[in-house]
């Protein structure tokens, strides 16, 4: 059993910070109070290892991953605020369709600024580093970037999970590439407790469930 689980990250934003800062909470701490696995085969989540972070933000590319996930426009809370320097620098990516058009009336501290670097060759990257795996944290909707991520993997040999809703492991035109290659693929999104998935599958089926919605939402208020 290997000492280190090796991941690369892409998208340094609110979810990231959430996993940087949920290793060393539970590193430090030693508690298991919300996690549903404290352990799986003996690995625990102190095994954790960030090897690679891809973003696009002038904020955040050029950064140490420690410092990058505290950096505009991330906004989530902040619990685990002794982050050691990981010596793993954000790297600029593609953009592609990362950045929505929407987004350019926001204010700086919401939307994301591009950093004006030429992306990096991701495939190298991910063949000079070795992750065992890479996680796709690109905002929802980032078809092409997600694809072209999900292709790198495959070139450089490194298995996938996809943290969003763009359908790559339901997809039998990856499935079974990445299963050809002996690679997992795995995801097509994440869901917290009350997640903006899990709210908006319920409000979807509208008044059947508006007990259900409240409830949830009391509950974890």
């Amino acid at each position: 059993m290997k000492k280190k689980i090796r991941i690369a990250i892409v998208g340094v934003g609110n979810c990231a910070s959430s996993l940087v800062q949920g290793i060393y909470f539970y590193k430090k701490s030693k508690k298991t109070i919300g996690l549903m696995h404290p352990s799986i085969k003996g690995y625990k989540v102190g095994d954790i290892e960030i090897v690679a972070a891809f973003d696009i933000d002038k904020r955040k590319v050029g950064k140490d991953v420690s410092e990058a996930i505290f950096s505009l426009p991330n906004n989530t809370k902040i619990f685990q605020k002794e982050i050691p320097k990981l010596n793993v620098k954000v790297l600029r990516g593609p953009t592609l369709d990362g950045v929505s058009e929407d987004m350019k009336e926001y204010n700086k501290e919401f939307k994301f600024v591009e950093n004006k670097q030429k992306p990096i060759d991701v495939v190298e990257v991910l063949k000079k580093v070795q992750p065992d795996m890479l996680i796709n944290y690109l905002p929802v909707g980032s078809e092409k970037a997600t694809r072209h991520y999900a292709d790198c993997c495959l070139k450089a040999g490194v298995s996938l999970i996809n943290a969003i809703p763009v359908f790559i492991t339901s997809k039998p035109e990856y499935s079974s590439k990445f299963a050809k290659t002996n690679l997992i693929c795995v995801g097509d999104d994440i869901k917290s407790q009350v997640g903006a998935t899990i709210v908006h599958r319920v409000l979807t089926n509208q008044e059947p469930n508006r007990s259900k919605l409240r409830g949830m939402l009391v509950q974890n208020s």
